[in-house]
């Protein structure tokens, strides 16, 4: 017997002009958690994409970036305080950066 869990996740693809994916996935509208792929997508687009998704947010939720851009990975946190917002979490592994910004 399957467990329900609700509703599909769905995913959104928006294609860059420089032909890499931007894929945002958002479990459910009003998730606590808001993931967001930026892999592909070099500093400082990568903020001007988290920036946008953090505006649409409301407060206490919290976006989980993931990049592969090291000087995105450096800068991001610093902007993300400036704005007011707080770093929950950072990481890296085999070049891929995780970053959890709550708003």
């Amino acid at each position: 017997m399957g467990r329900s869990q609700g509703p599909e996740p769905h995913a959104v693809a928006l294609e860059s002009r420089r032909g890499s994916l931007l894929q945002i996935v958002i479990l459910q509208p009003d998730e606590a958690v808001i993931h967001l792929d930026l892999r592909g997508v070099k500093c400082p687009l990568n903020w001007a994409h988290a920036k946008v998704r953090l505006e649409k947010m409301t407060r206490g939720q919290i976006l989980d970036l993931v990049l592969d851009d090291p000087r995105g990975a450096r800068d991001i946190p610093r902007a993300a305080e400036a704005e007011g917002y707080a770093v929950i979490e950072t990481s890296a592994a085999d070049g891929v950066f995780r970053l959890r910004i709550e708003k």
